[in-house]
């Protein structure tokens, strides 16, 4: 079992992630004594749909303070307007553990009143996997739990976005046209760490450029994805406007666009980039690193002078560049050179694959990954 950084929260909380990062797992093990409730099961499900009153009167018999953990609480969102009276009534307090956010946002998140807290977990981190951690293994086959115990990962991978079709789309409606989307989600899988063109999508999906919108919602409400946007303020210059699209586990996305042989070279550095994207995205969301907003920045597509991560905190901005090579190139550090002109920049940091970390002589800091993952245990 692996230790997670998330830690328990004291009061009700939401806790979402993809299918098979481990939420139930890490919910038995820090609410052992807590009343289970698994919607997964289909003779669980169905008794609350049949029965109204049902869930009521099983909670109605739990003593205050006690935790009730509802596992895949988006299939039955109309729980919420229970646990809300039971939060205010009976004074219990709930983990809500969810695969999409997309039915809660629609239908009752907001009953809540800001009762319960938002958590994520996201696949397994480098400093997780501990002595387990093997960077080859993961830009190829991502660090889902479930697929990291898989006996054969790319078997596991395959299934598993069978699965996502079948019980995240299909099973709950969430668009018509699943032939479309598995179309559509392949040629997504292309565009990982990309800035993101909506009429290509559709042209290369064959669907309609408002259905494509729609899709990308799905695909980040069921938490495989999430769009990074364009740092529009700053210098006199041209910048682009449009998002890039970052999935959230490499090996899913692998499987997504069929191709789970060894990354090569050009692929590492696009899955390179996709996981400190992650990492970034993570460790801001457990507020272990000072991160209010994350962008990419980018002077004009001209140009092709970017900088992969742009983090705000307060006033500053700490500028990341991900390169997945031993060697520096004068090249490389273009993108951080130029937003030195960016008001407010406190740091500009670049990560590679090299030995060794330094000081380059434009100021910007050359950290190795074992250097970066370090830095970061102690928030930057």
């Amino acid at each position: 079992m692996y230790r997670r950084l998330l830690t328990r929260p004291n009061n009700s909380f939401f806790l979402f992630g993809m299918r098979g990062v481990g939420k139930t797992t890490w919910a038995k093990t820090h609410f052992k004594d807590a009343y289970f409730i698994n919607l997964l099961r289909e003779a669980t499900f169905h008794s609350y749909l049949t029965d109204a009153k049902l869930f009521l009167r099983e909670i109605a018999k739990l003593s205050p303070k006690r935790w009730v953990v509802v596992d895949e609480v988006q299939r039955l969102p109309q729980l919420l307007n229970d646990v809300h009276f039971a939060i205010e009534e009976q004074k219990l307090r709930f983990a809500l553990l969810g695969s999409s956010a997309r039915k809660l946002r629609r239908t009752g998140v907001n009953l809540l009143g800001g009762r319960a807290l938002e958590r994520h977990l996201s696949p397994l981190l480098p400093v997780e996997l501990g002595e387990h951690f093997s960077l080859a293994d993961v830009l190829q086959f991502g660090s889902l739990p479930l697929i990291l115990d898989a006996p054969s990962k790319e078997e596991q991978l395959e299934a598993y976005v069978q699965v996502y079709l079948k019980e995240e789309i299909q099973a709950e409606a969430l668009t018509r046209n699943l032939p479309g989307f598995a179309r559509f989600l392949k040629i997504a899988a292309l565009f990982h760490g990309q800035v993101l063109s909506v009429e290509g999508l559709a042209r290369d999906s064959g669907v309609a450029r408002s259905t494509v919108q729609g899709y990308l919602d799905i695909l980040e409400d069921t938490l495989l994805s999430f769009r990074l946007p364009a740092f529009e303020g700053g210098l006199r210059v041209k910048e682009k406007k449009h998002p890039k699209l970052y999935w959230l586990d490499s090996g899913v996305m692998r499987a997504a666009k069929q191709e789970l042989q060894v990354p090569s070279r050009e692929d590492r550095g696009v899955l390179f980039e996709g996981l400190i994207a992650q990492i970034l995205r993570a460790y801001g969301q457990l507020k272990l690193i000072p991160l209010d907003e994350m962008y990419y920045w980018a002077v004009s597509a001209s140009e092709r002078v970017e900088v992969d991560f742009l983090i705000k905190y307060k006033s500053t901005y700490f500028a990341i560049e991900a390169k997945a090579v031993e060697r520096l190139r004068p090249e490389h550090f273009i993108g951080l050179k130029t937003i030195s002109e960016l008001k407010g920049v406190k740091r500009r940091i670049l990560v590679y694959l090299g030995d060794h970390d330094f000081l380059h002589e434009s100021g910007i800091e050359v950290w190795t990954l074992d250097k970066f993952l370090k830095e970061l245990e102690h928030g930057f």
